[in-house]
């Protein structure tokens, strides 16, 4: 600082990482620009945060601030399992965790402590709806949010790895309202300069706030390209002290486009050995893939063939699914079949299907002798494996060990049913030519 002698840093647009040094660059006496240091802890603060919400009456899961892994299963058991445990000032969702029991609680809790260091445990309550994300900025009067994206996975899957689809699909106007409502409220009330990111979770006309961070979010790129708006050009302006009029825009949600445009997550399991590919709250995706169409089926299958996703090959998948997602995944399955695929399951999932009148072959666990389910995952002829790990903590080493050794096979892995019905829906609507859409005559 003393060589290089600084107007100011802006910390808002390098993500967590460049948040969280915003209180040791303030102590060394460089000015913050845009948003500042008292802005970034009333967003993390737990109980700050919660008086902001409480102000306006914006809803959010329940939930309790604890430090000790006793205090952690007290709060999951008065809030009721499943509950979201996750450390205060992290990155990509790190140590967050789905716990469904106090075996979980307490497992997790050693690993989260040692992610949060001095910071507090935040317990909250699982709220499963369509979680939705919004990138605004403010300029202190008025509030530009270039447009609102929905994830395909329902909440509780890292936003970075859910396919986020612009625009809307399922949020009701009323949710819409609110959800615009709410962002101008925070973005006033922690006296944004610039970006703001906040994520919600919307149930029917219901909306309950996840987080909200005054920093640009990975979404900023992908809304841009889209919406045609500079985003990062406009924020920085208003950081600068130019105003959101004053830059020829109208405040509030801007039009609309008439294409739809589908993010999908690209991850490189494959590189990485011994990783679980289960997603979960935690971050797993090193990329995304961008797909734009004049409808939402051929964007979607666009965005799968960008990610690497060609289907089919040999048209046989596997499925294995846990108890409570028995009943879901008899339509997606029966998708499958009528698209001419063979079904091979585990033997209670294809008692589940057996009973739905679906065909399908029964395969043997892991343990069990052979054939199993790894002599036909080493068989080179599978296109796909369906497969739902049970909430919490890693209880099948079966599983984990067949997600792996099918990644390192090539065999295409999804462990959200949400995503397995996105899949089938681009297959049942791929056959065509894919039309070609450029940005620049869209804009």
């Amino acid at each position: 600082m003393e060589t290089e002698k600084p107007y100011g840093a802006v910390v808002q647009f390098g993500g967590q990482t460049a948040i969280g040094l915003a209180k040791a660059l303030s102590d060394m006496g460089v000015r913050i620009l845009g948003s500042d240091q008292a802005s970034v802890d009333a967003a993390e603060d737990r109980e700050r945060f919660d008086d902001i919400l409480s102000e306006h009456g914006i809803r959010r899961p329940p939930g309790h601030t604890v430090f000790t892994s006793d205090e952690a299963v007290a709060a999951a058991e008065d809030l009721g399992y499943p509950v979201l445990i996750r450390p205060s000032y992290v990155l990509g969702g790190a140590g967050m965790r789905i716990a469904t029991g106090a075996e979980d609680v307490r497992a997790f809790c050693d690993q989260v402590t040692e992610i949060a260091q001095e910071h507090p445990i935040l317990i909250d309550k699982y709220i499963r709806g369509t979680e939705v994300e919004v990138d605004a900025i403010y300029d202190g009067t008025d509030i530009l949010v270039p447009g609102i994206m929905e994830h395909i996975e329902r909440a509780g899957i890292h936003s970075g790895d859910s396919i986020s689809v612009y625009p809307t699909r399922s949020v009701s106007p009323v949710a819409r309202e609110t959800l615009l409502r709410y962002t101008r409220l925070l973005a006033q009330s922690l006296r944004v300069v610039g970006m703001i990111n906040i994520q919600f979770i919307a149930v029917g006309d219901e909306v309950f706030i996840i987080e909200a961070n005054p920093r640009a979010s990975r979404t900023v790129p992908y809304i841009s390209k889209v919406t045609g708006i500079p985003i990062i050009d406009v924020a920085t302006r208003v950081i600068c002290g130019e105003s959101i009029r004053a830059q020829g825009y109208a405040p509030g949600l801007q039009r609309e486009v008439s294409y739809s445009c589908v993010k999908m997550p690209v991850f490189s399991f494959e590189k990485i050995h011994n990783a679980d590919i289960a997603l979960g709250p935690e971050m797993k995706s090193t990329g995304e893939c961008l797909g734009i169409a004049p409808t939402f089926h051929e964007a979607l299958a666009k965005a799968f063939l960008g990610a690497g996703i060609r289907l089919p090959r040999y048209k046989n998948i596997v499925i294995s699914v846990r108890e409570e997602d028995k009943t879901e995944i008899v339509p997606i399955a029966r998708r499958f079949e009528a698209l001419g695929y063979r079904i091979f399951a585990t033997r209670g999932t294809s008692a589940a299907l057996t009973q739905a009148g679906i065909r399908n072959y029964p395969v043997r666990k892991l343990e069990q002798e052979s054939p199993n389910i790894m002599d036909l995952v080493l068989g080179h002829e599978l296109d796909l494996i369906i497969d739902t790990p049970g909430l919490g903590a890693e209880r099948s080493r079966d599983g984990l060990m067949i997600r792996q050794t099918a990644i390192e096979t090539g065999v295409h892995v999804l462990t959200a049913l949400d995503t397995a019905e996105a899949l089938v829906n681009s297959l049942e609507h791929t056959g065509g030519e894919e039309s070609l859409t450029e940005l620049s005559e869209i804009h």
